[in-house]
């Protein structure tokens, strides 16, 4: 089981800008995100660098089998769904959309199990209720729930489902939601090894 930290972000309409105004926020932080964005596999890679761009970690599409890094986040390629092997080893897989999309937030959420490490969920703007059940699921588990408030959403769906579950710890807007980040997880340490370590059997 992996102890650490990790972020896993969902998202869909108004995206991308809103990943901006969040990740430029972000200094390097002691933990990997995942990011879950409705797009489509002919999109996906540009908008990996648009972010990288922009973020102060690297950002890359996250690639079948590879172990997550500290200090590094993922976008979860198009048009497939994805779920992390204890917390921390990517699995990409084809299946039926789940709330309609594909790749789904909900997915990622429920396939990480109890960790000593901090979990956070967060659900950005975005039409429909993705999210929602993955957020009520990390909570039960013991992890750390964020929404987009309604005045900074550019479609207040999402978030909304999010946080009508009852499972929502804060509801802010993207630069709140940074500082929130960098006060829960601390800054990077240069002395993490370069390598993440596998789950020990």
């Amino acid at each position: 089981m992996s102890n650490r930290n990790l972020v896993i972000i969902g998202v869909s309409t108004g995206g991308p800008m809103t990943l901006k105004e969040l990740f430029r926020e972000l200094p390097p932080l002691n933990a990997s995100f995942v990011v879950v964005l409705h797009i489509t596999a002919a999109m996906d890679f540009r908008i990996a660098e648009g972010l990288n761009a922009v973020c102060s970690m690297p950002v890359a599409l996250a690639r079948e089998g590879e172990y997550l890094k500290t200090g590094h986040v993922y976008l979860a390629p198009g048009g497939v769904h994805l779920k992390l092997e204890g917390n921390q080893r990517v699995s990409l897989f084809d299946g039926p959309r789940v709330n309609f999309v594909l790749p789904s937030v909900d997915v990622t959420l429920h396939s990480l199990q109890p960790s000593e490490a901090n979990l956070i969920g967060v659900i950005l703007t975005g039409m429909g209720k993705d999210g929602a059940e993955g957020i009520r699921y990390l909570k039960e588990i013991g992890g750390i729930t964020i929404a987009q408030d309604q005045r900074s959403s550019t479609i207040y769906g999402m978030p909304r489902a999010a946080a009508e579950t009852g499972a929502v710890d804060y509801v802010l807007p993207p630069k709140k939601i940074a500082e929130l980040l960098t006060d829960l997880l601390g800054p990077l340490h240069t002395d993490e090894p370069a390598e993440p370590i596998e789950a020990q059997g």
